[in-house]
């Protein structure tokens, strides 16, 4: 198996579940130095990738690789472009690889609230990172290779980023501790997302790589959370016994307040995946609990100094 993007915050777990199968002799290739071989899928030619199919030959391509955050021209470059890459080394090698590339839920963008987003849904994505993921998930489905894409929701768990919504939160938490803060003042606790473990992400990618679905398969709890519940459950984790205030929107936070914008996605107030494809095609169900994943991404901001 060839794993592109494995020094990413899915493609790390992701090679630690492949890793943990004795059958897979696993191959990551990144843009960093821990990486097996380094190449930049955005800059890189199909030819030179289609080359190195050839000379490693795996049964399975798994694409972690892409980013979250620049202007939208990074966004396309890499998470579009390098798909294009991927896609065309694959149609010119002779490995005749399976390709498992994980996609995201802003594809979808906005959901009326109380409803589950199904594969079938028309995307519709509220912003440049949900295009650039969309239009990486066209060029995949439209290749004509033996692929899948699971539509990663909201992945939370040991090694959230910093940067990442739930990350901030976290970080927000732990320096009104530090400071003796007795209250948090935070915005946006409205919004409700379908949060989902990296690790049971791990999984699903593990089980696509070894069944024969293609198409879009939705990876999610099936169930959407509220922020303000997970800001709780974070303060139950980290024995913060203040009280969380939330500001109104568009209310300008005091100098030094943490001001988190929770989720500038472009998916509005309320995401929910329908699950069943997953369960029907890949025998995948996700086993870890919210309050696991939140535990895990407050002891790493606890012991970050």
């Amino acid at each position: 198996m060839l794993l592109l993007g494995a020094d990413g915050f899915l493609g790390r777990h992701v090679a630690d579940r492949l890793l943990a199968d004795p059958a897979v002799q696993l191959t990551a290739l990144g843009r960093r130095d821990g990486s097996d071989v380094r190449f930049d899928l955005a800059a890189g030619s199909p030819g030179a990738l289609a080359r190195f199919l050839d000379a490693v030959h795996p049964g399975v391509v798994v694409n972690c690789a892409g980013t979250t955050r620049g202007s939208a021209r990074d966004l396309t470059r890499h998470n579009t472009v390098a798909v294009a890459t991927v896609c065309e080394a694959l149609r010119r090698s002779s490995c005749g690889a399976r390709l498992v590339h994980v996609g995201c839920a802003a594809e979808y963008g906005p959901a009326p609230a109380g409803s589950s987003t199904g594969e079938d849904a028309v995307p519709r994505p509220g912003g440049p990172y949900g295009v650039s993921k969309l239009a990486a998930t066209e060029l995949v489905t439209g290749s004509g290779l033996d692929a899948i894409v699971l539509r990663v929701f909201s992945p939370a768990g040991p090694g959230t980023p910093p940067g990442s919504p739930l990350g901030r939160l976290a970080e927000a938490m732990r320096r009104a501790m530090q400071n003796g803060d007795g209250e948090l003042k935070l915005s946006g606790l409205g919004m409700q997302r379908d949060f989902v473990d990296v690790r049971d992400v791990a999984r699903a990618v593990h089980a696509a790589s070894l069944s024969a679905a293609q198409g879009v398969v939705n990876i999610g709890t099936g169930r959407a959370v509220r922020l303000r519940d997970a800001v709780g459950c974070l303060a139950r984790a980290a024995g913060f016994c203040g009280t969380v205030h939330e500001l109104d929107e568009g209310h300008p936070a005091a100098p030094g307040v943490p001001h988190p914008v929770p989720y500038p996605d472009g998916c509005g107030g309320w995401q929910q995946a329908d699950v069943r494809t997953a369960r029907d095609r890949l025998g995948w169900r996700p086993r870890i609990a919210l309050e696991e994943s939140l535990a895990d991404i407050w002891m790493e901001a606890a012991c970050r100094v």
